[in-house]
């Protein structure tokens, strides 16, 4: 599933492609798609027809498009394959195209200085999801912006909002082990199972390490190496193992290239050349050095 680093390049590929423009049309062609969106694809379609996408958003892994002038979000929900791509026009529709936006402007890819300037035909926004367990919806925002269903969500450690110090205290408070607090989006948002294990290998802490011990630098510490680790991320556009996360422009990320715990089981730590172990945790896999990240004692 997207971490903070995949969510935020779709952001900004969604923002440079997107924002500011006003929706002519919407095509629901699978209702899964819309699942969320409890009045169904008609009404979905309808009420997004006619207003223009402000500058798109994200709190952690969750990634919204503002309509201007009203209090209210497309909010998107990508799920394990979900996608959203720009698109030309006259491109063939993917295999698993679920929704399609079309504006009323003409947008192209030849109007950015990057871009082929044979390539003039207008853009529209497509929602791909092989497995539908993504979608989109329309919510009611809070006076800052953001969707009401997602208020219970943390800041992420890359808002300039973010309470280090507060952090600290719910860390201790929580009274868990140190990976199930990292993934728990209501404590720290936008941190997945990839960048938990990157952050903790960095720090040289154990995923079963339990939280109500942690001093300040330590918790400083393991903040600074998940920023470390996501900032990282961003530069070569996020982690992608397969072709279910793309960017906007259907483009991998290359960090799966850098990566110093995840998926390395059996392959030397390139800290101490110990083997990396990966262990079965929560319906998922923790991958650590038994030599850097020594297990916490088991009280007798």
């Amino acid at each position: 599933m997207p971490e903070l680093p995949e969510v935020e390049v779709v952001r900004r590929g969604l923002a440079r492609w997107v924002a500011h423009r006003t929706v002519a049309e919407v095509e629901v062609l699978h209702p899964r798609a819309v699942r969320r969106h409890v009045a169904g694809a008609d009404d979905f379609a309808h009420r997004l027809k006619g207003h223009r996408i402000g500058t798109p958003s994200r709190r952690g892994k969750y990634l919204w498009l503002p309509l201007e002038d009203t209090h209210q979000a497309i909010l998107a929900h990508l799920g394990m394959s979900g996608q959203l791509l720009v698109q030309p026009h006259a491109a063939p529709d993917e295999k698993h195209l679920r929704i399609r936006v079309r504006f009323a402007d003409t947008l192209t890819f030849a109007d950015t200085p990057t871009s082929d300037a044979s390539a003039e035909e207008s853009t529209e926004l497509r929602f791909v999801d092989q497995r539908t367990f993504g979608g989109l919806s329309l919510h009611e925002t809070s006076p800052d912006g953001l969707p009401d269903v997602i208020a219970h969500i943390a800041r992420d450690p890359l808002d300039p909002l973010f309470d280090d110090e507060a952090f600290h205290q719910a860390l201790r408070r929580k009274r868990s082990t140190v990976k199930r607090a990292l993934l728990d989006q209501s404590l720290i948002s936008g941190v997945g199972n990839i960048y938990a294990d990157e952050a903790l290998w960095r720090s040289r802490i154990h995923y079963e390490r339990p939280t109500a011990h942690f001093t300040r630098p330590r918790t400083a510490e393991l903040l600074g190496h998940i920023r470390d680790v996501m900032n990282e991320a961003l530069a070569v556009g996020g982690t992608s193992f397969d072709s279910l996360y793309v960017n906007v422009n259907g483009e991998s990320g290359y960090f799966d290239r850098s990566l110093d715990a995840y998926g390395r089981a059996g392959l030397p730590c390139k800290r101490c050349a110990t083997p990396m172990r990966r262990r079965p945790w929560m319906n998922r896999s923790s991958y650590f050095c038994p030599r850097c990240q020594r297990a916490p004692r088991v009280s007798s």
